[in-house]
């Protein structure tokens, strides 16, 4: 026998090899630990805070499947399992709020996604220093305004007596009463919104532009490229992996549509277009104190929201090779 037959195993071979490694990668991080405490150490109150307003409260969705009466216990009296589900799934009025919040998702989704991308694209070309400065502050400056003034303001605005009637007196029309008539809910409520935000979303596209690589647009001009051959083969393809992560985002608060703008602005008589599922919730729970139908709605639209990102993550990944994780 050779004394290569006689060698002892090596530890990659040995099948002790695997707890080895753990308490060594146990001692790196331990040590790592102890070197960046500091670095550390800010993370715990945002993990505090994530913990106590966002984690725990889940908890509160026990009353979805219990009986809870004001007064009593917070984790609700008995178990009603299905109930509550199966009351709004049969309920006419829950299905046209459904149909309301989806409406104004897909129109605020329509309008308030691609808008920052256009503003930013021609924000990028102006090549004016101060005229962008000024343009973006302008256009960021809505975004700083209280929703309660900003539904102040649309509110006077599209009144009987507001700029927007006297604009159509002026042209021989008559006055409209805007906030009464529910066709017009979704006009108001969707270009109101665009004014407030699509300002704010040019921010992170306009850092996402500074990061592509000037050659790429050389290279463009030098084989007969104009600005728009350039934007689209050069600049989308430069903030893809923002866009696709922003509407991503987007998508994942859908259902979510503002609640405290829409409780400002609707009234009975626009409830057929602008009464959404928030705010259903809202009338159910603290107006009618139905408090677990309102945890079951609300855990059923939780529910839709994670299903929607789940599946635009999924899409995203294996088409554009982008996506949150």
């Amino acid at each position: 026998m050779t004394p290569q037959t006689l060698r002892p195993p090596r530890a990659r071979d040995s099948p002790m090899a695997p707890t080895t490694r753990a308490p060594r990668a146990r001692r790196s991080w331990r040590r790592a630990l102890r070197r960046d405490w500091q670095l550390y150490s800010l993370a715990v109150l945002p993990l505090l805070f994530f913990l106590v307003f966002r984690y725990l409260p889940m908890i509160g969705n026990v009353i979805a499947f219990r009986r809870f009466r004001p007064g009593g216990s917070i984790f609700g009296e008995y178990w009603v399992g299905l109930r509550y589900f199966r009351m709004f799934f049969t309920d006419p009025t829950f299905w046209e709020v459904f149909t309301n919040t989806l409406a104004l998702g897909t129109l605020t989704l329509l309008f308030c996604f691609p808008l920052p991308i256009v503003l930013a694209l021609l924000l990028n070309e102006v090549r004016a220093r101060r005229l962008k400065r000024f343009v973006q502050s302008v256009s960021y400056l809505p975004h700083f305004l209280s929703i309660v003034i900003v539904a102040a303001m649309v509110m006077q605005m599209v009144s009987v007596d507001g700029t927007v009637n006297q604009l159509v007196r002026a042209v021989g029309g008559d006055p409209v009463p805007f906030l009464q008539r529910p066709e017009w809910f979704h006009t108001i409520y969707v270009s109101s919104e665009v004014w407030q935000t699509v300002g704010w979303g040019t921010i992170l596209y306009l850092a996402a532009l500074t990061t592509i690589d000037d050659n790429l647009y050389e290279a463009a001009r030098i084989d007969g490229a104009g600005r728009w051959r350039q934007t689209w083969h050069v600049t989308l393809p430069g903030i893809r992996p923002t866009m696709v992560t922003l509407l991503i985002l987007n998508i994942g608060t859908f259902m979510a549509v503002g609640f405290e703008k829409i409780l400002l602005l609707y009234n009975p008589l626009t409830y057929p277009t602008a009464d959404v599922i928030s705010t259903y919730l809202y009338r159910m729970g603290f107006e009618s104190s139905n408090f677990s139908y309102a945890a079951a709605i609300g855990l059923f639209e939780a529910v839709i929201g994670l299903v929607l990102v789940l599946t635009a993550n999924a899409i995203s990944r294996r088409t554009v090779g982008a996506s949150l994780w």
